[in-house]
């Protein structure tokens, strides 16, 4: 119960109506902890038997995004959006070509290049997104990499 006022709250802060599928929608981004489609969210509510239409999912993933308190994804190559609840946590993301699988990278290499950037080109970097595209271990293993080699 504790959760719900968390996400009550959050909604309030960013001037939404609290209503059961945005807290619920919230709520499960919250503890997946990991980037998923629309799709995976509305088959997750369906198997709790909450009652939600897809469009209803969409919808509010796009009210959720627009406040955000949730991150919307776009995976190159890929035509459905992914979205993981807005933790603040800055990261980055592996992302294998062969299993769609989405590790994320806690870590990021990129802080002092911007430094430099912002010294030698004047630009005020406000931010950044890096995303890695490969193979996991597992679609190595089954020979989906080919024979790419790293340049």
């Amino acid at each position: 119960m504790g959760e719900n006022r968390i996400s009550q709250s959050l909604l309030k802060e960013r001037g939404l109506k609290n209503t059961k599928h945005r807290t619920t929608i919230l709520e499960f981004l919250k503890d997946i902890r990991q980037p998923v489609t629309a799709e995976q969210i509305y088959c997750n509510l369906k198997e709790k038997n909450i009652s939600i239409n897809l469009s209803t999912v969409y919808r509010t993933l796009e009210t959720l995004s627009d406040k955000e308190l949730i991150l919307r994804h776009s995976v190159a190559g890929e035509s459905k959006a992914l979205f993981e609840y807005n933790n603040r946590i800055h990261k980055h993301y592996l992302i294998c070509i062969g299993c769609k699988k989405i590790l994320s990278v806690e870590n990021c290499p990129l802080h002092e290049y911007e430094k430099i950037l912002e010294k030698n080109t004047d630009f005020l970097i406000t931010g950044h997104k890096l995303d890695v595209y490969g193979y996991c271990p597992e679609c190595q293993k089954k020979g989906l990499a080919g024979s790419l080699s790293k340049d």
